[in-house]
């Protein structure tokens, strides 16, 4: 297996992180907003001094990534200053249909109680390099950044039926802590993952 290239994601990479979002994660409602909404997402994640991405590439390119933010509610709030009416108006007709799934997010980070303001947003890995490892690779170099920004925890939140998701979570270290509803009542699991 060839050694994939691990780096910071820049505003250059936003469209590839879209696609594959898109691709790749069907819980949630993001992918349903359309792939210019997915784009300005990653794009301000990228921009943002509390937040980043971390992607690894090979030869064909970007084929795994991981977005964080050092506060997701903070992020959010950011996003909708910079970015919200751009984003709004191309994402009009599908965003009028997900407004109380907006709403639910916009909530969530207060709605779950004493967790991390850290968390990781997604994660993606091509199907060409899935089950090869790099998954955990940009999720420790992202934590391992996350720690560096002064975040001793940080949470994540993947639907409860997504083994590989949970998985690749608990390898990296990170461990059960509850159980939410966010979206039409899908069930997800909130972890939590601590420095040592």
């Amino acid at each position: 297996m060839t050694e994939p290239r691990i780096r910071f994601a820049t505003a250059d990479d936003a469209a590839r992180l879209a696609d594959m979002h898109a691709r790749r994660i069907s819980e949630g409602f993001l992918s349903s907003l359309g792939p210019s909404f997915l784009v300005r997402l990653y794009r301000r994640i990228v921009r943002s001094p509390r937040a980043f991405a971390v992607v690894a590439e090979d030869g064909a390119g970007v084929v795994a990534f991981c977005a964080a933010a050092e506060n997701v509610g903070r992020l959010y709030r950011e996003f909708m200053v910079r970015d919200g009416i751009v984003a709004g108006v191309t994402s009009a007709p599908k965003l009028v249909r997900a407004i109380p799934h907006v709403m639910q997010t916009l909530r969530y980070p207060s709605a779950t109680g004493e967790l991390p303001d850290a968390e990781i947003l997604s994660v993606v890995t091509d199907p060409t390099v899935a089950s090869k490892g790099w998954g955990s690779r940009v999720v420790r170099v992202t934590l391992d950044e996350l720690e560096r920004r002064g975040c001793s925890s940080v949470k994540v939140v993947a639907g409860a039926s997504n083994d590989a998701a949970l998985r690749l979570y608990e390898h990296c270290g990170f461990a059960s802590l509850q159980q939410i509803s966010l979206h039409d009542d899908v069930r997800s699991e909130v972890l939590v993952w601590a420095s040592s």
